[in-house]
């Protein structure tokens, strides 16, 4: 049954969110103790157990608010990946976040799936979803593409997709382990290129 939060309590439960995702980007989610969740958000034990009834709750609800926060705020952006130039805004927004990040975290999402797929399988397939919806929103740009019929015949929405995410977690990846923004620069600029090849003349 879910409890009916008031504002205030919406407020609370959202500033323990926001202080575990910053927590767990920081230092994962084995570094991360509901004590120091409650020290960062300024709360109390009870208040956190309120809205979480253990950590395992707790990692969830990151995942969801990450999801919201990282794919839900790249929305707006998914509406124009329909273009050469929407993509390359998008990878370039992608490019300056991390060198603002200094390159540090990786990606919160994917980080999060690294560390949680092979002992927490419902924290699994909470990062399934928001990757899937992340996927999602780069495929509905190929395929507006494809459906006005500015992608080669044998072009797959689908695959590239799935191709320019797994460039992009690649690239978030070893932007993190070198401090560079080099690989994901690299990472997403072959893979528009070879959007651009496939565009019909």
């Amino acid at each position: 049954m879910t409890v009916k939060l008031t504002s205030k309590g919406r407020q609370t439960r959202q500033r323990i969110l926001a202080a575990a995702a910053e927590l767990m980007f920081e230092g994962g989610v084995a570094g991360t103790t509901m004590e120091d969740v409650r020290a960062a958000a300024g709360v109390s034990s009870s208040q956190i157990y309120h809205y979480f009834a253990d950590k395992e709750a707790l990692v969830r609800a990151v995942i969801e608010y990450q999801n919201e926060t990282i794919v839900g705020g790249q929305e707006p952006m998914f509406a124009r990946l329909d273009s050469l130039a929407g993509l390359r805004a998008w990878r370039d927004f992608l490019v300056a976040q991390q060198r603002a990040l200094n390159c540090r975290g990786g990606c919160p999402i994917g980080s999060l799936g690294s560390e949680l797929a092979e002992t927490d399988p419902r924290a699994r397939a909470a990062v399934a979803i928001a990757l899937g919806r992340w996927e999602a929103g780069i495929r509905r740009g190929y395929q507006a593409m494809d459906d006005r019929g500015e992608l080669a015949a044998d072009a797959d929405p689908g695959r590239l997709a799935i191709a320019t995410l797994a460039a992009l977690q690649g690239g978030l990846l070893l932007a993190q382990i070198r401090r560079s923004t080099e690989p994901l620069e690299a990472a997403l600029d072959t893979m528009l290129a070879h959007i651009a090849s496939l565009m019909a003349a």
